[in-house]
């Protein structure tokens, strides 16, 4: 069996109000708590991060899959929400939503079209992030597909 292996080193100087540093082999940033739960909101946190990882694994999963089928994309682009809920002081991610948008060629076929509208749905089942939060987090979806004017 395969393996990959991803390494994260964390630089983090004292208290919850602190800015902490992270650095992977293609990402350095500064990290904190977000200011909408009374954070410096300096860099990014962990709850953007879930949500980066489950956006970018989902359009490059989705991509892949039209690319697979040869399916002549003009432009994918999405936008990803993610919803945090404070109950009692309890902090639980809650659901993210993938509003993928994708315009097609103006030459695509209506069976091209069916096919992308059910990979868009394939995509986030297929997605190893989404499998890994599955149960844990609600996943949405609010796609759009459309043949370029």
């Amino acid at each position: 069996m395969e393996q990959h292996r991803f390494l994260l080193k964390a630089d983090w100087p004292g208290g919850r109000n602190e800015v902490g540093f992270i650095e992977t082999s293609n990402l350095k940033t500064k990290i904190s708590i977000p200011t909408e739960m009374d954070g410096p909101g300096i860099g990014t946190n962990p709850d953007e991060m879930l949500l980066g990882a489950a956006a970018t694994c989902y359009i490059i999963t989705l991509a892949a899959m039209m690319e697979r089928r040869r399916i002549p994309v003009e432009s994918l682009t999405q936008e990803s929400e993610g919803i945090v809920e404070v109950d009692k002081g309890v902090i639980t991610y809650k659901k993210i939503i993938h509003r993928p948008k994708v315009i097609l060629e103006r030459n695509c076929t209506a069976d091209q079209i069916d096919t992308v509208k059910q990979l868009t749905e394939r995509a986030e089942k297929s997605c190893m992030i989404s499998r890994a939060i599955q149960g844990n987090v609600e996943i949405g979806l609010e796609a759009i597909v459309e043949l370029s004017n």
